[in-house]
């Protein structure tokens, strides 16, 4: 049953597309601590990379980045297949939108697709069109909406989910967390704790970042009509990411931050042993201390909830301890 258990938290993702695309350069920045200037030394992959990365705790990611030159693109597809294939629970393919062998690569894509089809039949897709910064700004729009279209042409029945990104912008956090998080089981649950939390606490956003990542798990917004800025999440975690990535060459841990002004004050701080917690609040009279009271006071209750959902089978109820009750009266 531990063995049983052990597997089902480990889940095999592979990335593909043609070499030069850009694969191993993204995996870098999000998992090795990379920034996007020092990715220009990493050289082309040889036939298939394997990491496992650890990702909250029990969840690991068993990444097969496969080298996307032509021979061995084929092998994939012949005598390989079914090693690389079989028990996928994710296919990210990537896209260099600056690519001239269009067809080709739509054509490596499909045979992907046709694999995944025969061996992985549940695998989640997700197709990156990548190198966007490449692309003058005012047709970004125009050529990402072409190139999807395309793409769902050529995969349906297929369902795929496509995000436009760059190694240089916030994009690249965006499509990455979206993808991660369709991996965590019963993140619903962990959704409708924060939302409690933010309630409870009369906050106006709390997100959950991945400790060493950075990507975002989950989020709650208290006024979802407010207009806000779309991708600020995923800036938050490419600038506190770089900011961490600072310290720790200084010789020094990146642990909280406190933001404040006459219109807001936000709180990022190390949360449970997997995560950083960020707390804003619209009302920057509230002292300081009542809100890391108030995060202090639902940690140990939030390590129970991240702790059920890593170890909760899929497709079963995580089982939840009663929440407590924050420190809301002291917000008044």
């Amino acid at each position: 049953a531990v063995l049983d258990q052990k597997h089902k938290m480990k889940k095999k993702v592979l990335l593909m597309g043609k070499s030069g695309s850009g694969k191993t350069s993204m995996r870098s920045i999000i998992f090795a601590n990379y920034i996007a200037r020092d990715t220009r030394r990493l050289g082309m992959t040889v036939d298939v990379e394997h990491s496992n990365v650890r990702f909250l705790g029990d969840l690991v990611l068993n990444l097969w980045d496969c080298g996307g030159q032509e021979a061995f693109m084929e092998n994939y597809f012949a005598s390989q297949k079914h090693n690389i294939f079989r028990n996928v629970e994710v296919l990210i393919y990537v896209f260099d939108v600056e690519s001239r062998e269009l067809e080709r690569d739509f054509h490596h894509y499909q045979n992907c697709l046709s694999s995944i089809c025969e061996n992985s039949r549940s695998a989640k897709v997700f197709c990156l069109i990548h190198k966007m910064d490449m692309v003058d700004e005012s047709q970004r729009e125009s050529v990402f909406n072409e190139r999807v279209l395309e793409l769902r042409r050529r995969s349906s029945p297929i369902d795929i989910t496509c995000f436009r990104t760059s190694i240089w912008d916030e994009t690249l956090y965006k499509a990455w967390s979206s993808i991660v998080v369709t991996l965590i089981p019963h993140v619903s649950d962990l959704q409708s704790t924060l939302d409690s939390f933010a309630k409870t606490t009369g906050a106006d956003e709390v997100v959950l970042f991945e400790r060493t990542t950075f990507l975002v798990i989950s989020h709650a917004t208290v006024d979802a009509g407010r207009a806000r800025d779309p991708h600020r999440f995923e800036k938050i975690s490419n600038i506190i990411k770089q900011f961490k990535l600072s310290c720790n060459k200084s010789s020094a841990q990146f642990q909280s931050m406190e933001v404040r002004n006459d219109h807001f004050a936000a709180y990022m701080d190390m949360f449970t042993p997997n995560t950083y917690l960020m707390v804003v609040m619209a009302d920057s009279s509230i002292p300081s201390a009542v809100t890391l009271l108030n995060i202090q006071s639902v940690r140990a209750y939030f390590e129970q909830v991240e702790a059920g959902i890593a170890g909760a089978s899929p497709g079963a109820s995580a089982a939840l301890p009663a929440p407590p009750v924050a420190a809301a009266a002291l917000s008044k």
